[in-house]
């Protein structure tokens, strides 16, 4: 019944009507600030059930694109406005609309100025971050794909800590500065294909040479966005700054559309320079993973560790997707999600020690779990499960990527089972800093237990984690056939043996 109606326009564009109500009629005091968080947890509350509705229609058996809606945007450039969901694009539609209302209730009680501007930016960022996973037209996608910045740089700028606008205007300057290379390569693309939109251009056969600096191009963009090993400085200093729920979404959603880029732009499209470059991508992903673990094995900042476990997690990513095996695809997407779940819940658990002490340093807390036994068991479930602890999703992505890799290079899957090992290393010493001991600060001994608000925000986040960890199969069926078509296309190159022309192109 949904498929007759334009279910991806009412999900992506819900929000802003939202944020229009709220900049229209919410004046900045008291009582408009109660009234913009009502309108925003309403919005983004009914965008998220949408989001549901989409994926119980979806059919995982069909392969392509679903509830597809097109309308010709520019018609005499052969631009159009056209969104569509696959396998690869559904699961982040919907962990967006979820991670949306979860940082509105986080934030009911903590942001205290400008609050109808906080709550409209939420939401206006909620519009930009499913149209970039919906949109099937290249052009469309970047405008959705950077304008993500725009809001973020804001929330960090305002609502940030003290070297706020320092690390605003860093996160927006990498990032920017990584896409105007891809925006430059899409434009050459619409020269040669005359057209914006992802499955013709995906059928378009490039020349290798062609391929490479296409490739690269749009690796300048997503490279940042991951962020990879050796532009991720940006992050711990974003991390730091942001309010907690501008680092929930920042590690949630947005580090995932530099990995999204890569299976929906990089490999389909450009599939031999990929299967040059992936021994490249192996190189610099592993050493994100172990130098990056080893740079949070001695942070004082309790965000800024997280901040490091993300890019090393990410690094998984990168390996699985570039393994070209069906395991290795499957669990890079499987490990972006499970990412976005438990480091958004980590972020979080910081959240709520810092609204009561004001401090991030690790130095300052000890014996936590004697005062807040709750907050204790959240924290440590969902430090169990950044590790990989079998039973939570974290095990599952982080295990298929191992499968794949190990494939496609044993030496390879070697040393990124070492990221493994770090990260139980430098979270179970983070975990046993802050929450064991005896509580013999005057500080720690007043902390207030968790409230409701607080413990209702953990229990879907824990409920999804376990519920992955334990039986996958419903994402797995859900990407299967997309994972597929990306397997068969790499397959596909190397079985007419373009490594070994491609090694015969000088690009230098």
């Amino acid at each position: 019944m949904i498929s007759h109606l334009p279910i991806l326009s009412f999900i992506t564009f819900l929000p802003l009507l939202g944020a229009f109500i709220i900049l229209l009629t919410c004046s900045d005091d008291e009582q408009g600030g109660k009234n913009s968080k009502m309108v925003a947890l309403w919005t983004s509350s009914i965008t998220f059930v949408l989001s549901i509705i989409l994926l119980l229609n979806f059919n995982s058996n069909v392969n392509g694109f679903q509830f597809v809606e097109k309308s010709e945007w520019i018609p005499i450039s052969n631009i159009s406005y056209h969104m569509g969901v696959d396998g690869i694009s559904l699961p982040f539609v919907v962990l967006s609309t979820f991670l949306i209302p979860i940082c509105i209730i986080s934030s009911l009680n903590n942001i205290k100025k400008q609050i109808p501007l906080y709550m409209s930016l939420f939401l206006i960022l909620e519009v930009l971050m499913v149209g970039t996973f919906c949109a099937m037209d290249l052009l469309v996608f970047y405008i959705f794909f950077e304008a993500v910045l725009i809001p973020m740089f804001l929330i960090i700028g305002i609502w940030g800590g003290p070297r706020r606008v320092y690390s605003a205007f860093k996160f927006f300057l990498y990032t920017l500065l990584g896409s105007v290379l891809m925006l430059i390569a899409i434009f050459y693309i619409y020269s040669k294909t005359g057209t914006t939109e992802i499955t013709k251009i995906t059928k378009f056969s490039f020349s290798h040479d062609v391929q490479f600096w296409l490739w690269l191009a749009f690796f300048a963009s997503f490279s940042v966005k991951l962020p990879m090993w050796p532009v991720h400085t940006w992050l711990p200093d974003a991390h730091v700054e942001a309010p907690t729920a501008g680092s929930v979404i920042l590690a949630g959603v947005l580090l995932k559309m530099g990995g999204y880029g890569f299976l929906r732009f990089s490999i389909p499209i450009f599939p031999d320079a990929s299967i040059y470059f992936a021994p490249f991508i192996f190189v610099i992903s592993i050493v994100a993973i172990i130098y990056t673990s080893l740079v949070a094995l001695v942070q004082e900042d309790m965000k800024k560790m997280i901040a490091y476990s993300s890019v090393a997690h990410m690094g998984f990513v990168t390996i699985g997707a570039f393994s070209f095996t069906k395991e290795g695809l499957s669990g890079a997407v499987f490990q972006m999600v499970s990412h976005g779940l438990i480091s958004g819940a980590l972020f979080l658990c910081v959240g709520i020690v810092y609204d009561r002490l004001h401090t991030r340093e690790i130095s300052a807390y000890g014996g936590v779990s004697d005062v807040m036994p709750r907050f204790a068991l959240f924290f440590m479930f969902m430090m169990l499960a950044s590790v990989g602890l079998p039973g939570t999703s974290g095990f599952v992505g982080e295990l298929l990527v191992l499968i794949g890799i190990w494939k496609a290079n044993p030496v390879v899957a070697i040393f990124t089972a070492t990221g493994l090992i770090l990260g139980a290393i430098y979270m179970l010493w983070l975990y046993r800093r802050v929450m064991f001991g005896k509580a013999i600060k005057e500080e720690i001994l007043s902390l207030n237990k968790m409230n409701f608000r607080e413990i209702s925000i953990f229990v879907p986040i824990a409920i999804l984690v376990l519920f992955l960890g334990v039986y996958a199969v419903p994402l797995l069926e859900i990407t299967k056939l997309s994972i597929s078509n990306i397997y068969e296309i790499t397959e596909f190159h190397k079985n007419q043996s373009t490594i070994s022309q491609i090694a015969q192109v000088k690009i230098f």
